[in-house]
């Protein structure tokens, strides 16, 4: 089983996105950072791996998708409240993210989501799994 998780994400310019996921409060491991890729570290055991869309071409042979035009993952976070949701997204959205979704407020579960500078959708989600509907 896996123990840990590493999504690989193209950027076209690696410091700003590190400039903005600085903002909303990620760190970066140094040991897996260089000009051309950088680890955000997510979680304990979560990390997405921002790489310059040259290379992250030598990673494969398809084309790299534009995800301000094509979705190409969604990458949903748990968080640990409804504020919490609210002010990341907030936060995202004046530091030049989009919301590519209104709000979603299901009782026992609330999420909202934004695109990141590259168009990366990220899902931010609160849920309280003792109000789920049986």
């Amino acid at each position: 089983m896996a123990t840990r998780v590493f999504i690989n994400l193209p950027v076209k310019d690696l410091d700003k996105s590190v400039s903005f996921f600085t903002a909303l409060g990620y760190s970066f491991n140094p040991q897996f950072t260089d000009e051309k890729a950088t680890c955000m570290i997510i979680s304990d055991n979560i990390f997405a791996m921002l790489l310059t869309e040259p290379y992250f071409k030598t990673y494969t042979k398809k084309q790299i998708c534009d995800a301000k035009t094509s979705t190409e993952v969604l990458i949903a976070l748990d968080t640990n409240s409804r504020e919490e949701v609210q002010q990341m997204v907030a936060k995202a959205q004046e530091l030049g993210a989009t919301i590519y979704t209104e709000p979603q407020d299901h009782g026992w579960m609330y999420q909202h989501s934004f695109a990141d500078l590259d168009g990366h959708q990220w899902e931010l989600v609160y849920m309280d799994v003792t109000q789920m509907p049986t």
